[in-house]
């Protein structure tokens, strides 16, 4: 075909991106912003004998930009669009039988090659603006090459891009050529205009865009980092300078408002853009650039899960391109709100969004067509398996892939719909519960900025029923609305009313908006914590937050659909509550019932309850009447062990029964085991686990007879053994029994009076002999008197110093000079 008028730069590079396509079928073109590649390369190169009058497809970031090329490379065949050149884009799609290039964006290219792998209907795959690494050119790149190398190797592939990686993007298609084209960039002087700390932005630019507006010529391009900003200055500027057109232009408008932003009209214009103006765009008109430095991109973040925009300084690479806006159609100014000194801190690039993005969309279209793995698939860069793995579960949570990760007819439903899996899930959960007037309201809501205004004061109440409200009727809202913001909501919720062919007509109940939210985000149910107004847990186990002054804050249960991820209890920004009930039917089988046995400190007793759980959420309890017996031994069991085998209520006879073996354990290990505290709670189980049959509390623990517990650890041979080695007893001369004390296993001791002992000059032993006993000797009132071991060496000299303190104060009692010759006694002389 013929070249435009215009001498266009490309057309230098024409000649070798031809010969590089027909010789390898790949080619790298890295031409400067304003050399003409989007609108002159797709045109060039449909007449190539290698293509063979098939279609070709370009793959554009952003929606205002693929519309821009479709209708300038239309214009340029003065035709209309949808002819030879049509575009495909959500919501409008302007294509037919005729048309040889399709100008595509979000995700349509990846829809193609599932439908059709082979591509069979396209000779070339052109990725525009590749720089700009969205996760849909990404995708299309990695799946497009595999079409080349299982079932194309006749398919084309084109990358073209200002800024990129060229030899590493040329090593990926197959170390392809590179073809360099110059820009056709005029002379754009810089100015510097660093804005105070304490100033806000809106009105720092305004500034700046008076002294723009006094110092050029033609229109202003302003760079602002969001809708926000844009609509703030806007407003300013409108009530300031009614003789310009303050023209939005950002992602979120409707296609008949970014086309007024694009044209140049009667008044001059000052268009407030945000980066989708970086590139691909031609601005007539644009003689001088205003740059705030800051750009907004959305984060996700594996610790929450969730995907926020975030506000960033721009990359170098950003800056450079929108300083370039200047300077395409002659010598322009750029106004830079920092100091020039800052310029050596900037990043060269952004982050790739495969590096920082939600992977769950990328996820399940890999799993639509066929790949289980994204190792199988050649990348610039491959996606994180952090990221990847949360991605899968989700996918799995939503019941889209398998425990195999092989899509399930349900997930197929899902990759049907041009939405994030966990907005296809509640669209196709809310169609089916005859819910599809509020799916299309949520949709929109959740895919969309936020319709309530958020200032730098306390956000708004998070509750999204009064969005519901303000996109359906918007009277008496509480919120302070964003009335363009409400406009575009309701224009895209009937688009969506019409993509699931859901009847304007039908009603839409904001009751049911909690049950839809939890199918999106079955991860995000809440429950709020006992006692604390506006704490909530997630059922993922992490802390949020409500404010205080939110009705929301004193709601059971929320469904989260946006936190600020900020802090360790990230505060809420949207949500909706949600009853119990509903809850229970949706994730019914994902509610677990868990028997909970425990040790109840106030009633000194095992109580059991069956916990109904969702995740990390309690969302009720019952007391069990019969709990499992074994884990009921085991809380008993936990119980001692923290109290102490020594803290069991052992009777007097159970501890002289233990101390008697403890003390034969001494003298024969190998006979009897050893029954000290760490060697009994060591055997717990063993020797008490068996007798804790039917007992749940301590007074039933003190109805035990542990000392009979015990003794059955004793063959029946050796408790006679045990009887001659520890006796119990030991009875004196005089027939009285008394109890032998072994609480020394070194030294039994034994509590007698002294004139029991009369004529005895042995010292009394256990242990058949081996151990004399201690004497703890009375005084006839049972007094202690004496303690000793050697029984005749105290006759022969401490006898006689006790007997002259005893005799005068107990005169009644029997005091013989020669103790061993006297006859042992129980009590006083007896009279006569």
């Amino acid at each position: 075909m013929s070249s435009p008028a215009s001498p266009l730069p490309i057309l230098e590079a024409l000649p070798r991106i031809r010969a590089a396509l027909a010789a390898a079928r790949a080619a790298v073109v890295v031409a400067e912003p304003g050399a003409g590649k989007s609108t002159v390369v797709p045109l060039e190169l449909l007449d190539e004998p290698w293509l063979g009058g098939k279609r070709i497809v370009m793959l554009e970031p952003r929606r205002v930009a693929a519309r821009f090329a479709a209708r300038r490379m239309a214009q340029t065949r003065g035709e209309a669009v949808g002819d030879t050149v049509g575009y495909r884009v959500r919501f409008d799609t302007r294509v037919s039988s005729s048309t040889r290039i399709e100008v595509v964006t979000e995700g349509v290219l990846t829809r193609l090659l599932r439908q059709d792998p082979a591509l069979e209907e396209y000779g070339l795959v052109i990725f525009d603006e590749f720089h700009e690494r969205s996760l849909p050119a990404d995708l299309g790149l990695a799946l497009t090459l595999e079409s080349r190398a299982v079932l194309r190797p006749d398919l084309g592939v084109l990358v073209m891009s200002a800024t990129i990686d060229s030899a590493a993007t040329a090593a990926l298609l197959g170390d392809v050529p590179v073809v360099e084209s110059p820009g056709r960039v005029h002379p754009v002087t810089t100015h510097y205009r660093p804005r105070r700390p304490d100033q806000p932005l809106e009105s720092h630019l305004l500034g700046v865009i008076d002294e723009a507006l006094d110092a050029t010529d033609g229109d202003l391009l302003v760079f602002l980092p969001g809708a926000g900003e844009i609509r703030r200055v806007g407003e300013a500027l409108a009530a300031r300078r009614p003789d310009l057109a303050a023209l939005p232009l950002h992602g979120s408008l409707p296609a008949e408002e970014q086309d007024r932003a694009l044209t140049p009209g009667p008044r001059r214009r000052v268009v407030l853009s945000t980066s989708i103006a970086e590139t691909s765009l031609t601005l007539e008109g644009i003689r001088a650039v205003i740059d705030a430095g800051l750009m907004r991109i959305p984060r996700f973040s594996p610790r929450t899960g969730m995907t926020r925009l975030e506000t960033v300084t721009v990359t170098r690479a950003s800056a450079d391109q929108r300083r370039g806006r200047a300077g395409r159609l002659g010598p322009g100014a750029c106004y830079r709100c920092w100091h020039q000194s800052e310029d050596h801190g900037l990043r060269e690039f952004n982050t790739p969004e495969i590096l920082a993005a939600d992977l769950a969309s990328l996820a399940l279209d890999l799993a639509l067509a066929g790949v289980r793995e994204p190792e199988s698939l050649r990348w610039l860069d491959p996606p994180p398996s952090g990221a990847w793995r949360q991605a899968t579960a989700l996918l799995r949570d939503l019941d889209a892939l398998d425990e195999r990760g092989v899509p399930t007819p349900h997930g197929k439903r899902l990759g049907d719909l041009a939405l994030h899996p966990r907005l296809a899930h509640l669209a196709v959960g809310a169609l089916d519960r005859g819910s599809g007037g509020l799916a299309a309201a949520l949709v929109t809501l959740l895919g969309d900025r936020d319709v309530a205004r958020r200032g730098p004061g306390p956000p708004p109440e998070c509750d999204l029923r009064l969005r519901v409200d303000a996109i359906r009727s918007g009277a008496g809202s509480t919120l302070e609305l964003d009335r363009g913001a409400v406009a575009r909501a309701r224009r895209t919720a009937r688009e969506w009313r019409d993509r699931l062919r859901v009847p304007h007509a039908a009603p839409v109940d904001a009751d049911e908006t909690g049950a839809l939210l939890a199918l999106a985000y079955p991860d995000r149910i809440a429950a709020r914590r006992e006692g604390r107004v506006g704490s909530f847990l997630l059922r993922n186990g992490r802390g949020v937050s409500v404010g205080p002054a939110d009705p929301l804050s004193r709601a059971d249960y929320l469904v989260v659909a946006e936190l600020d991820d900020r802090g360790s209890e990230p505060r809420v920004l949207l949500a909706a509550s949600i009853a119990l009930d509903t809850i229970t039917t949706l994730f019914a089988d994902r509610i677990e019932e868990t028997e909970l046995v425990s040790w109840d400190a106030a009633r000194s007793a095992v109580t059991a309850t069956a916990r109904v759980s969702l995740g990390a959420l309690t969302l009720g309890e019952r007391r069990i009447d019969a709990p499992d017996p074994e884990r009921v031994r085991a809380v008993l069991l936990e119980e001692i062990r923290r109290v102490g085998v020594d803290g069991l209520p052992w009777s007097d006879r159970a501890w002289s029964l233990r101390r008697r073996l403890g003390f034969a354990a001494t003298l024969e290990p190998d006979r009897f085991p050893a029954v000290d505290a760490a060697a009994l709670d060591a055997t717990l189980e063993e020797w008490l686990g068996p007798h804790l049959t039917g007992v749940r509390t301590w007074r039933e623990l003190e109805e035990l007879d542990l000392g009979g517990i015990l003794s059955f650890r004793i063959e029946p041979r050796r408790r006679r053994l045990l009887d001659d080695l520890a006796p119990a007893e030991w009875v004196s001369p005089v027939g009285r029994s008394h109890r032998i004390d072994y609480s020394d296993p070194a030294a039994p001791a034994v509590e007698v009076k002294l004139q029991e002992l009369f004529g005895v000059e042995r010292t009394p032993s256990v242990g058949n002999g081996r151990v004399p006993l201690t004497l703890r000797l009375l005084s006839p009132a049972n007094r202690p008197v004496q303690v000793t071991r050697d029984l005749a060496g105290f006759w022969r000299s401490s006898y006689f110093d006790v007997r002259r303190d005893l005799r005068g104060r107990y005169p009644k009692h029997q005091w013989p000079e020669d103790p061993l010759a006297a006859e042992p006694t129980r009590g006083p002389r007896r009279r006569g």
